[in-house]
């Protein structure tokens, strides 16, 4: 019997959703399902706003950034009443499947779904914070590092040209994997991330110690310091008072905000969503269910969803290691 199978985006748009789509769509196409695909996250499915995904929403896919289905955040939908509605709209629609295209969030929207359905859930974890257990990477991981290094190329380039200390605030929520890499990658002179922070007293102490030995041995020079957002109080501001206050005068932030999320999707995550996606798709129709799939040392996996968020995701030792090379000093 063919199956129909329902896809959806949720929660923060990442560089190469479409290209999961893409992938979703044309594998579906192969095994002969049906394929719908819900707008606007779980709104679309409180409103059973839905539309048929054809072969021909393939062309040029694969290369766009944010998401065809567009994506939005539903409180309604955390409420039993909500996810009641959605599960009402889903045997409406005859969906066999849903597959829910995000972050922890969305995985958690999907574990709360499940208990009013007893259709087959499985997650494709899309989120450049990369916060999520069981896959090396998530989608949109990958384009996020490239756009953050770009952007703190071209900070460094002006900072170079006024010897000033630059302060660059990435995204990743609570997770520092976007920071330490971009930073790794840019040649950044110190990071911040929420995983090793202790207290602001502590790294002020080790951000002036190194500024004010540089400078004794190089004279005046720029001073690239990535931070990951929601990590020092009051935001880049407070840290800046903060040097200010300690002597350090010199001190320009800049928040990259959104345009993290946007762009089109490099190789990796071309390549990881086009791999998610297809191995999703194989999973219909089996026994796998309320299930993230992923990737581990380039391998697809099956993670059951509550492992997602249960423990918190490290960061790359080799990677920390480098870092500290590159500050000189330890967390």
């Amino acid at each position: 019997m063919s199956k129909r199978v329902a896809i959806l985006t949720s929660g923060g748009d990442a560089p190469g959703m479409n290209a999961c789509l893409r992938a979703a769509i044309i594998k579906c196409k192969c095994e002969g399902y049906e394929l719908l695909g819900y707008k606007h996250g779980y709104n679309g499915l409180l409103e059973q706003e839905f539309i048929s995904l054809s072969f021909d929403t393939t062309h040029n896919l694969i290369q766009q950034g944010g998401t065809i289905l567009h994506s939005a955040r539903c409180k309604s939908f955390k409420t039993d009443a909500g996810a009641k509605q959605a599960a009402n709209n889903l045997r409406k629609a005859k969906i066999d499947t849903l597959v829910v295209i995000g972050g922890d969030g969305s995985f958690k929207g999907a574990a709360h779904l499940s208990q009013f359905w007893d259709g087959q859930i499985i997650g494709i974890p899309g989120t450049i914070d990369n916060d999520i257990a069981g896959t090396d990477a998530t989608i949109g991981y990958y384009t996020a590092i490239d756009t953050a290094m770009s952007s703190i190329d071209k900070v460094r380039d002006t900072a170079d040209a006024f010897e000033r200390i630059f302060l660059v605030e990435v995204m990743g929520r609570h997770a520092g994997f976007l920071a330490l890499n971009a930073a790794i990658a840019s040649a950044a002179d110190y990071v911040i991330v929420p995983e090793f922070f202790k207290t602001t007293d502590d790294e002020l102490n080790k951000i002036v110690k190194q500024i004010k030995a540089r400078r004794e041995q190089q004279g005046a020079l720029s001073f690239i310091i990535v931070v990951a957002e929601n990590v020092w109080p009051e935001g880049l501001l407070g840290l800046s008072n903060a040097l200010h206050n300690k002597g350090i005068d010199d001190v320009r932030p800049v928040t990259l905000g959104h345009v993290q999320r946007g762009g089109s999707p490099v190789s990796q995550d071309r390549l990881l969503a086009t791999t998610l996606g297809e191995f999703a798709i194989s999973l219909v129709g089996t026994n796998h269910t309320n299930i993230m799939v992923g990737e581990v040392n380039q391998r697809p996996v099956i993670v059951p969803l509550e492992e997602t968020w249960k423990h918190a995701k490290p960061l790359n030792d080799a990677q920390i290691c480098a870092m500290k090379s590159l500050m000189n000093e330890r967390y």
